[in-house]
């Protein structure tokens, strides 16, 4: 592999104009197709075999035109001080407001009276009208929403409080301002790391044209592939990160190898077929995290992950071909003046050894007492991590100061928090004998059991053989004892089964979260099966050893449930809440451990494979371990740390976002990347290398002559070189035949 790369590295530098052509052609065409594809409206959310996903799929059955999985919203109001909901001008108020809703929208497929829908508290403080969607939130109009904010406002003027909440004014939180952040953060980084502007500009534009050709791909593709509008965020963060990652450790290899005198095409080929055999494994790591996300089965997810994957194979043939093709272009400026003076300074014998050289000579000395500190200090960061809770947060995890977090605290306070997340129970007559007792069975087994605040009077269908049931939990929608209710409907519902033949299903937004949670939870361990599985494998490839993966999976594991810790004492016990503006402890959102797994694997094999891939070369070329562990942190020390940092401020930038979802993934992805960079690569990497000596390469010959050589560490090169192989003006024919 390194040969070929070595060839194409060449062949990009060489015929750099037609590789630049060729890579803005693509994005203009990529471009061309997004601007003129139809605007993407929002990929159907759907949980196939769960229990509520079935209920929803018979309530469209059944109940045609009634939207069971549309938008939803309700315009929660309060009287004044001393007034009631129920006086004549409030009513009249409200009432008008009802009409207003009816005619604001043809989306709208219900708005319900509250003085008629019994939605007046007790004591006549609050009332709230329900407003029921065509259409899921995502799909919403601008008109619709603005119709709907608009609709309290005269309200408000009369003295009443008029606040709206659910879905229906959910949309995907803004992130272009926290990309910018990113982007600017990585710049700094980057003229630091070069000292030289060139040098540090080529990583940002390569991986902008990656990212714009991936996304601007699934833009077009969006309404083609049911893609939808959310599907692009995870692949443009992912490619944003990994794309400015790879062309630095390109970029990094080629000054390296510009410093030790040869030739700048020379120097293009060599880099790629070094570290660009790191960047391709580094990759297809990736690649196999983001894929094996249909693992789980959701659909949104799996095409989030395929979109993502896409946008990765984007950024790795752009390392390969692209960036050699600007190195080109740039010449010597690439190296900056300082640059070339140190790279000077570094060649001579007397030279001052760098920080990595520092670092990784420290830790020689000391291996033991460095991966007890790493491994005791992770271990003591993940203890919160044993009690985590897992759900989907609801409006009462919003800010304070917005609409639906107020409309939540009202509806709590007029009500009881179980009305901000009522429970849909349909049943279906259709196999039983009498319908009607058999539902009335389930309406007493429901208020019989505990937890449950109010049972509202079955409705049924046109054709009577299936009625909806409206209960109102007791407590708020993301607790324990409301998901304690929903197992309680649905173990009376075998029994009601057993005995009538009536089949009663559990759903709604809040029964759709436990499932949702169930789903995830019961995936995680196949997925990190297969995503580890497969990726140990790989990197027993590329190492040619038994143990250097294995230390690898084993780190990663330690630094996801570390980072896990850190999530559940910020989110869920609210340590250092108010440091990243947490506003409500609860659950924390059930997606999470598998997104951060696979997320966090690939951009954590990243780092491992380009540092113990230099350890590895040196190793194979005639070095002692501890010497090799040296050599790789002189040289990849430097870049990881600043990949890593780059890393970090693409994601913290999004703990800014108002919405507690965002923020979550933000904050735990950032602190995930920095457990694993600085902790685990950095510092138990190279004392379990330093333990195990010679052993850390040992690979059984069985095993050694069945896997396949692909000379990522570059001896095969080295030996064609060195030999006079590759000729200097024959690298498009050589390529060819490759």
């Amino acid at each position: 592999m390194a040969t070929f790369l070595y060839k194409l590295g060449r062949l990009a530098f060489r015929r750099r104009r037609y590789v630049a052509l060729i890579w803005v052609a693509l994005l203009a065409l990529a471009g061309f197709g997004a601007t003129s594809a139809a605007t993407a409206t929002s990929s159907s959310f759907s949980i196939p075999g769960t229990e509520a996903q079935r209920a929803f799929d018979l309530l469209d059955e059944r109940f045609p035109g009634g939207s069971a999985d549309g938008a939803t919203a309700r315009v929660v109001f309060k009287a004044p001080e001393g007034e009631t909901v129920t006086a004549a001008a409030n009513k009249a108020e409200i009432q008008d407001i009802v009409g207003e809703l009816k005619s604001g929208s043809d989306q709208i497929a219900s708005v319900a009276d509250p003085y008629q829908a019994n939605a007046v508290s007790k004591d006549g403080s609050t009332a709230y009208i329900s407003v029921s969607y065509k259409v899921s939130s995502m799909e919403l109009t601008d008109g619709t929403r603005e119709a709907l904010e608009d609709a309290g406002h005269d309200a408000q003027s009369s003295g009443m409080k008029v606040e709206i909440g659910g879905d229906a004014l959910q949309v995907m939180p803004e992130t272009g301002a926290t990309e910018i952040i990113g982007v600017a953060i990585a710049a700094v980084v980057l003229v630091i790391t070069f000292g030289s502007l060139i040098a540090a500009g080529l990583p940002l534009l390569t991986a902008l044209i990656g990212v714009g050709i991936g996304v601007s791909t699934i833009t077009a593709l969006a309404n083609v592939l049911d893609l939808g509008s959310t599907t692009s965020t995870l692949a443009m963060m992912i490619g944003l990160a990994v794309g400015i990652d790879y062309a630095l450790f390109i970029v990094s290899r080629y000054r390296a190898e510009l410093a030790e005198g040869r030739e700048r095409e020379e120097a293009a080929g060599r880099a790629v077929g070094t570290a660009g055999s790191a960047v391709v494994f580094a990759g297809l790591t990736v690649v196999i995290a983001l894929v094996g996300l249909a693992v789980v089965n959701i659909p949104m997810l799996s095409k989030m992950g395929f979109a993502a994957a896409g946008t990765v194979a984007i950024a790795v043939l752009i390392a390969l071909t692209l960036v050699p093709a600007m190195l080109g272009f740039a010449g010597k400026r690439v190296m900056g003046r300082r640059a070339r003076k140190a790279a000077e300074a570094e060649n001579k014998p007397e030279a001052k050894p760098n920080m990595g050289t520092r670092w990784a000579r420290f830790v020689l000395r000391r291996p033991v007492w460095v991966l007890l500190a790493g491994v005791i200090g992770l271990g003591a960061i993940a203890v919160p991590a044993a009690s985590l809770e897992m759900g989907l947060p609801d409006d009462g995890a919003q800010p304070k100061s917005t609409t639906q977090r107020q409309a939540y605290d009202m509806l709590s306070d007029g009500f009881g928090p179980g009305f901000n997340g009522p429970l849909m129970v349909v049943v279906d007559t259709r196999n039983s004998s009498d319908g009607k007792a058999a539902v009335n069975r389930v309406s007493d087994e429901i208020e019989g059991s505990g937890g449950v605040a109010a049972v509202t009077p079955a409705t049924f269908n046109k054709a009577g053989d299936t009625a909806t049931i409206t209960v109102i939990p007791k407590d708020r929608p993301s607790s324990v004892e409301t998901e304690n209710v929903v197992h309680a409907i649905r173990d009376a519902g075998e029994t009601v089964k057993s005995e009538t033949g009536a089949e009663v299903l559990v759903t709604g937004a809040t029964a759709m979260n436990i499932d949702f949670s169930q789903k995830m939870n019961d995936a995680l361990l196949p997925y990190l099966a297969l995503v580890v599985g497969l990726a140990f494998l790989l990197l027993m490839v590329v190492f040619r050893s038994v143990l250097v993966p294995l230390k690898a999976a084993l780190g990663f594991l330690l630094s996801v449930v570390a980072a896990l810790g850190a999530v559940v004492a910020v989110f869920q016990w609210g340590w250092l809440g108010s440091l990243f503006g947490v506003e409500q402890t609860g659950p924390i959102m059930s997606m999470m451990p598998i997104f951060m797994v696979g997320v966090v694997f690939g951009l954590a094999m990243d780092y491992e494979v380009f540092l113990v891939t230099r350890m590895r070369e040196a190793y194979v070329h005639g070095e002692t371990p501890g010497q090799a562990i040296v050599t790789g942190f002189k040289h990849g020390a430097r870049v990881v740390t600043a990949a890593a940092v780059i890393m970090m401020a693409v994601f913290a930038g999004f703990i800014g976002s108002s919405e507690q979802m965002i923020k979550m993934i933000g904050f735990s992805l950032a602190i995930a990347v920095f457990f694993d960079a600085f902790v685990v690569r950095m510092a138990i990497v190279p004392a379990v290398l330093a333990l195990l000596g010679r052993r850390a390469w040992w690979l059984p010959r069985w095993l050694d002559r069945a896997l396949p050589n692909v000379d990522v560490e570059g001896e095969g090169l080295r030996k064609d070189l060195s030999a006079g192989g590759p000729a200097e003006g024959g690298g498009e024919r050589e390529l060819i035949r490759a």
